[in-house]
């Protein structure tokens, strides 16, 4: 026997979030303490400017490809593909035309 509610159901990341004339759009999927979980989608043109997140992100692919330069070090990241970026190192976003990702925040321990 299987139980669902809105929280346990299979969803395709694809579909999940459509793209909109010259923004970017975000749903966050999940937070809590330990980090959270967001899906973005790129319009053409548009990007993520060099920044730095206080934790550890993994970045996978959905759909489309986008350059991740990573302090200095270019990557490009396309459907399937993933890309850790540590925390407190510049990094960038920027797509090849439409892409779409899943971006995971993990939030470490703080040390004592």
């Amino acid at each position: 026997m299987s139980q669902s509610n809105s929280n346990t159901s299979v969803r395709n990341l694809k579909t999940m979030l459509q793209y909109q004339d010259n923004a970017i759009v975000s749903s966050m999927l999940v937070k809590n303490s330990s980090g959270n979980a967001t899906l973005f989608a790129f319009d053409g043109g548009e990007g993520l400017s060099e920044h730095t997140a206080p934790f550890d992100a993994l970045v996978i692919g959905v759909e489309g490809r986008a350059e991740i330069p990573i302090a200095g070090v270019l990557h490009i990241v396309g459907e399937g593909d993933s890309l850790i970026m540590p925390a407190n190192v510049p990094h960038a976003v920027k797509p090849l035309g439409q892409f779409k990702m899943l971006l995971v925040m993990i939030r470490g321990e703080k040390s004592s």
